[in-house]
């Protein structure tokens, strides 16, 4: 898959290229030709964001480390 980073194009174009809908075509025209077309589709659905460790979990993994390190020396 190729990507483009819309940061990277013009506002305007970055614009035109955030607006296509689901299903709606935009002709990319070279010379008077059809050199390409770009289909709009949904948007992709944001993934969840990792769970948070919970203090309880943080001193736990912290007890481990401090009895590992412990072992060591």
């Amino acid at each position: 898959m190729k990507r483009i980073d819309l940061d990277d194009l013009s506002p305007k174009l970055a614009q035109l290229l955030l607006s296509l809908e689901e299903g709606e075509e935009l002709l990319l025209v070279q010379g008077g030709a059809v050199a390409g077309r770009i289909l709009g589709g949904a948007a992709p659905k944001p993934e969840p964001e990792p769970e948070q460790p919970t203090d309880e979990r943080a001193a736990e993994v912290f007890e481990q480390f401090r009895a590992a390190i412990e072992d060591e020396f």
